[in-house]
């Protein structure tokens, strides 16, 4: 099984490039970052290279988003925020070489109508899911709950199978948070029910609480035969929040049924 650090979340009590050296450790197969843009992109990549980590993942820089913004992707007045942001994400993979991109939605605007915003974040997936698929790069968009995130665009499965069916290009795929679905009360069969083999990248979280597996209600054998069932071959990204030190959070790896 194909384990991924996600090093915006797990081993934050290191300097961001020392992360990469402890996730090796600690045996996780390969790293994602959500935002490396402060790191210079020839250094990571020479770390990675250093610790033979694969990098599965990062996201497209988010604009204001982070900081509770509306951030750019959806936004009919920041197409050319978003052009910028992915001639850099661009650049940045360029050197780095992630498997996948992926973009986050952001809130929708006061103002605009939830078909516009649509509209506008499709027209932006589509021309990312193109120019990353010159370099054999997938583009992916997932659904995030609007409980953390109040006024996000794309929250349930359904909204984001809609939008991968306006968007309408084949380099652009689904990621599945099963955090983000268990926030709502969405199983991760149900979630593919709707998606199917449209994800490509999957994420988790216990929840409550988004900690380590084994803090929540999070039923993860169910989640890991649903993907199989659906035949699944990716990645699994942990990208939560550890209750202490990451060292200390990493039991469920050596347990059942990650192992």
């Amino acid at each position: 099984m194909d384990i991924v650090a996600n090093l915006s979340m797990l081993f934050t009590e290191l300097p961001l490039l020392q992360r990469v050296r402890a996730a090796a450790a600690a045996g996780f197969t390969a790293v994602e970052i959500q935002f490396p843009y402060e790191v210079p992109a020839i250094q990571l990549k020479e770390e990675l290279q250093r610790c033979a980590m694969p990098l599965a993942l990062i996201n497209l820089p988010a604009g204001d988003l982070i900081q509770g913004g509306d951030g750019i992707a959806c936004h009919p007045k920041r197409r050319e925020q978003f052009a910028n942001a992915l001639d850099e994400a661009l650049s940045y993979a360029l050197m780095v070489r992630p498997r996948m991109v992926n973009v986050l939605a952001g809130r929708l605007p006061e103002g605009v109508s939830r078909g516009r915003a649509v509209a506008t974040l499709a027209a932006n997936l589509r021309d990312a899911a193109q120019a990353f698929d010159r370099l054999q790069i997938k583009l992916l968009c997932e659904a995030i709950n609007p409980l953390d995130m109040p006024g996000f665009l794309i929250c349930t499965p359904q909204h984001l199978y809609d939008l991968l069916t306006e968007v309408r290009h084949p380099n652009c795929f689904a990621q599945l948070d099963v955090y983000h679905m268990a926030r709502q009360g969405i199983t991760t069969e149900q979630a593919l029910a709707v998606l199917g083999d449209k994800v490509a990248h999957v994420q988790f979280a216990d929840c409550p609480g988004r900690a380590e597996p084994g803090t929540g209600a999070v039923d993860f054998q169910a989640m890991l035969q649903a993907l199989t069932q659906v035949g699944y071959q990716g990645a699994f990204a942990a990208e939560y929040r550890p209750r202490g030190a990451t060292s200390d959070s990493l039991n469920w790896m050596h347990k059942a049924p990650f192992v």
